[in-house]
């Protein structure tokens, strides 16, 4: 034999009588019908392999692997994180009073929902003692731009100070309170006040019914006199009011006109 046969013997083809490929073919074809778990095949280029010959290649589906042994799931933060990177979506934003990008608002927004899946008051009108008091709004929908913004003098020499809210639950009053500036007029300071009732509608929505409003001192009142109306479509509360979250600290409202508010507790409260 020459040397080159030794190490490249002849390979021999592997011949099946019928009656031996129609018995191996019905044992590949019990072996499919088990249990994937319990599964082996025996497999090689040229074909499947009778048993009791060396196999190639050896498929075996594990029974340690589950559809739940590997999680894909999305580790869910705590309201505290999403509060945090909420916070720091919000710098810069002036309450969002004079617009936002559409990607902004979008975060925020998503943001919210977080927060609105961990609400830990999910009746929050059943438990309006965490909604009672002082609030100051740091976020809202609502905005003044274009002419609106023109006419009520907040382009020019009107500045915007806290917007604070105050709830009376014992006697079912909110107070919203707006602060202003003239810079124009020795920096005048005031206020315009909205007063609103409110009723319980639902285990998290109350109505709002506006009752009165005023701006002080008179200086500033003349100032806005023209465009009230204006202002007071803003900043006017009527209508009902969702209280999708609500903790000791932080409070989020959407109401019907698909506008969403967030407010927090004063520092100093």
């Amino acid at each position: 034999m020459a040397t080159h046969d030794l190490f490249n013997p002849p390979v021999h083809a592997f011949h099946l009588v019928p009656s031996e490929l129609n018995k191996i073919t019905k044992k590949i074809n019990s072996q499919r019908s088990l249990p994937a778990a319990h599964l082996r095949i025996k497999f090689c280029g040229i074909g499947y392999y009778p048993s009791g010959l060396k196999s190639i290649y050896t498929i075996k589906a594990s029974e340690d692997i589950s559809a739940g042994s590997v999680s894909n799931v999305k580790e869910d933060k705590s309201a505290a994180q999403i509060k945090t990177s909420l916070f720091q979506a919000l710098q810069g934003l002036n309450r969002g009073i004079f617009g936002a990008t559409s990607a902004k608002k979008s975060e925020i927004e998503s943001l919210v929902k977080e927060l609105e899946s961990q609400n830990p008051t999910p009746d929050p009108t059943q438990s309006l003692d965490k909604v009672n008091g002082s609030w100051k709004l740091i976020y809202s929908t609502i905005s003044v731009l274009g002419s609106k913004r023109t006419k009520l003098g907040l382009r020019d020499f009107i500045t915007l100070g806290d917007f604070l809210q105050i709830i009376n639950v014992s006697e079912a009053k909110a107070v919203n309170v707006i602060k202003f500036s003239a810079r124009g007029f020795g920096m005048l300071n005031g206020q315009l006040t909205i007063e609103a009732s409110f009723k319980i509608a639902s285990k998290s929505r109350v109505d709002i019914k506006y009752e009165s409003s005023a701006i002080t001192p008179d200086q500033l009142m003349n100032l806005f006199q023209k465009n009230y109306d204006l202002l007071l479509s803003i900043f006017n509360p009527e209508g009902w009011l969702d209280i999708s979250y609500v903790d000791e600290t932080m409070r989020i409202g959407r109401d019907d006109k698909g506008n969403i508010f967030i407010l927090e507790r004063p520092s100093t409260q």
